[in-house]
């Protein structure tokens, strides 16, 4: 079956019907040389260096650390269409996608709670979310399962990487409604998760 006809919403990550690509199963060679995986490996090395350039700073607000999230985080669309122009599907990159996503936010979280940038109540429910989605992640292989996204993690994504982002702006409420929004999204995905998980496999 050959890959569907690329429109707008499909580039962009809107339009998602249809079966997962052949290369990103879970049988799927890792194939780690492609376009897609590049920009991942880039945007991983790139968090190390924010976490040394935010603590280092007198407030948590280093202008440049604030640069390197900013770009590691709205670079998140950019696999994603380089995989979709190019049909450079791996599983390595469906993997690695998920995983940079959230050590940048581990990362922002480590910052602010430093800093006490955002409530750490707030960042300690988002830590313990993160967690607990790993954790099913790994339960989820060792049966032989994918734990696939569902569209309110997915959309959770946004409010969280924009709240920590305000936050190391020093843009406080705004960046508390988002992570609020964020938290909200993120514990109804938990929720889907963990009944799809319940499911029986067929």
């Amino acid at each position: 079956m050959g890959r569907p006809p690329l429109t707008l919403r499909r580039l962009f990550g809107l339009d998602r019907s249809g079966p997962p690509p052949a290369a990103t199963l879970r049988d799927a060679p890792w194939n780690p040389w492609t376009l897609p995986n590049a920009i991942g490996f880039i945007r991983l090395a790139l968090i190390p260096v924010f976490l040394i350039l935010a603590l280092s700073s007198e407030d948590g607000t280093d202008v440049l650390a604030v640069v390197i999230f900013a770009v590691v985080g709205w670079s998140d669309y950019l696999d994603g269409i380089a995989a979709r122009v190019t049909g450079q599907y791996s599983r390595l990159g469906a993997l690695l996608d998920p995983v940079v996503d959230r050590l940048l936010v581990l990362a922002g979280v480590v910052v602010c709670w430093n800093f006490e940038l955002l409530p750490r109540w707030l960042l300690t429910l988002l830590v313990l979310r993160e967690i607990s989605i790993v954790v099913l992640a790994r339960i989820a292989l060792t049966h032989d399962r994918d734990l696939r996204i569902n569209w309110p993690g997915r959309a959770a994504v946004w409010p969280v990487m924009s709240a920590i982002f305000l936050a190391l702006c020093g843009v406080e409420e705004p960046a508390v409604a988002l992570l609020i929004v964020g938290l909200v999204l993120g514990m109804l995905a938990l929720a889907l998760y963990v009944r799809d998980g319940l499911q029986p496999s067929t």
